[in-house]
């Protein structure tokens, strides 16, 4: 299956949204039918999220949109802006939970 990175960028002043939906969108990432390879939020100067940034498996970038449009986190209105990349993994090493 290709590969897409999601680059979600939160609406401004949204870290109080972020954190009440934090929990239902870590329990949607951990559960999703697609791989989620990696994923981890963006963080600003002062290491607060901002934005988050995720790989996942998925058939084609319309699969890639339905996964993005479902997380709690876009449901809950936090994103601005939403950018899915094709991408394709050729190194590295995925974090172990």
């Amino acid at each position: 299956m290709p590969e897409f990175v999601l680059l979600c960028r939160d609406k401004k002043d949204s870290l109080e949204l972020r954190m009440a939906t934090r929990e239902t969108h870590l329990d949607y990432v951990a559960k999703a039918e697609n791989p989620v390879l990696l994923a981890g939020p963006i963080l600003d100067s002062d290491d607060k999220p901002e934005g988050s940034l995720l790989i996942i498996s998925a058939a084609d970038k319309d699969d890639a949109k339905r996964f993005a449009d479902n997380d709690p986190y876009a449901l809950a209105g936090l994103f601005a802006h939403v950018e899915i990349l094709p991408y394709r993994i050729v190194r590295g090493k995925i974090a172990k939970e």
